[in-house]
């Protein structure tokens, strides 16, 4: 995250009154500029919990934990048609309370889930998050449900807000976090046999239906983890990207889709460097890498094997590599020399012009939970589900996380590009590719 700049009186203190104004960093802005009512940017998160949370001892903790997190406290602030920033306003308290219980009825939890993908939570209130405790009649416990803007948050920054209002819940501090791995600095290896610049393969169209409903939909699946050598030279991560890859090559093959035997796959994985204790950074914190396969790579009767080192190497590399959150070239688009309103049209039509060459798709893979999400008397999480923003051109992505040694894998795609047997289908692939990288099956 970019570091945080205040505002200052001329004395260098804070103006008397005023919230304390925080500079858009380059991911907020960019986000912003895109935005777009039709297909909302938000992080859906999901925690089950075998019990039932207390309504005022749950509002009373998600509070204690946002003061503990300032920075989740922000707001845009109004701007004037020439203004040259976006700004955040840190407040001192919500504007809003962002816990409400829906009522306990069946099918709440559907309804909270599309609610997470049609309707993204107002930037101009503090926090930009909501969190529904879902009931249903019918099943134990009750469900956390985060929806998060994007502008302002990831899913790794909420995950550790939920964390700590789950200690303050049960009144039990949590072990401390391990730090993420960082690997050695090594040089880049061989992304794939194709040029730097060569167009990857998109998603091919599957059947939306004759009259699609802009937004997003969604396919949640519990899986087995992969197993792996003791040794092996590659992570579980290499296990799913290499799952993601061989599922997206397949779909388009099977869609008949043009180029889809000649051009490359890229896709993008979010890296996170932050500490996972209670000093991690909020706010969005990722950076973007891109890795590549050949089309060659993975063609039918590909040597899973094989490809799962040469990604690991790939990933290895990408991931020691200091980069810009989104490049090198975001950074450009954000430099304050123009009115905002500029800017975001500039944005916006470079986007679209650089729509054919966005990468495939994209895999986010949050890892094992590092937290024990603990809510006392209503018990540990036992399933944690994410899903990112799947908007055009890309119009598909994987999130995966592992709770109590199972993988949690979410599907979201656009419904101008896929329907809901597609999602189905592309479940059946990804869960068919992810076992055949299982040391069983190698």
């Amino acid at each position: 995250m970019a570091t945080t700049q205040h505002q200052r009186a001329p004395g260098g203190g804070q103006p008397p009154g005023e919230p304390v104004r925080v500079p858009f960093p380059v991911v907020d802005e960019v986000a912003r500029h895109c935005a777009q009512d039709a297909e909302p940017s938000t992080v859906h998160i999901e925690i089950h919990l075998p019990g039932r949370v207390d309504e005022e001892r749950l509002r009373s903790a998600f509070a204690a934990a946002l003061a503990r997190h300032p920075r989740a406290l922000m707001r845009e602030r109004p701007r004037g048609p020439l203004a040259r920033r976006y700004e955040w306003e840190l407040t001192e308290a919500p504007d809003t309370d962002p816990v409400s219980f829906p009522p306990c009825a069946p099918g709440a939890l559907e309804r909270a889930r599309a609610g997470a993908l049609d309707r993204a939570p107002a930037l101009t209130a503090a926090p930009p998050l909501r969190l529904d405790v879902v009931r249903e009649p019918d099943r134990e416990g009750c469900v956390l449900l985060f929806t998060v803007h994007h502008t302002a948050l990831d899913g790794p920054a909420c995950l550790r807000l939920a964390a700590t209002a789950a200690e303050i819940y049960s009144d039990s501090p949590a072990p401390p976090s391990p730090a993420p791995a960082r690997p050695a600095a090594a040089p880049l290896p061989r992304q794939a046999r194709t040029p730097a610049l060569a167009r990857p393969a998109q998603v091919a169209p599957g059947s939306p239906g004759s009259a699609p409903v802009p937004g997003n939909a969604m396919l949640l699946a519990e899986l087995p983890v992969p197993r792996r050598e003791s040794g092996a030279p590659y992570t579980v991560n290499d296990q799913l990207m290499v799952a993601t890859a061989l599922t997206v090559a397949d779909w388009n093959r099977a869609q008949g889709a043009s180029g889809a035997d000649r051009r490359p796959l890229r896709i993008t994985m979010p890296v996170d460097d932050r500490t996972r204790g209670p000093e991690m950074p909020i706010g969005n914190g990722t950076r973007l890498v891109e890795v590549g396969f050949a089309a060659a790579e993975l063609a039918p009767g590909a040597d899973v094997a094989a490809l799962l080192r040469t990604t690991a190497e790939r990933t290895r590399a990408l991931k020691a590599q200091p980069r810009p959150q989104l490049g090198h070239g975001a950074g450009l688009l954000t430099v304050p020399l123009l009115p905002v309103a500029a800017r975001a049209a500039l944005t916006r039509g470079l986007r679209a012009a650089a729509g054919p060459w966005t990468s495939t798709t994209l895999l986010s893979n949050i890892g094992r939970i590092p937290y024990p999400l603990d809510f006392g008397d209503a018990g540990r999480a036992t399933a944690v589900w994410f899903s990112a923003p799947a908007r055009m051109p890309r119009g598909l992505t994987f999130t995966t996380a592992s709770t109590g040694g199972r993988l949690h894998l979410a599907l979201r795609w656009s419904r101008t590009l896929l329907g809901e047997r597609d999602g189905a289908r592309l479940l059946d692939l990804f869960t068919r590719h992810l076992a055949a990288t299982s040391s069983e099956a190698i």
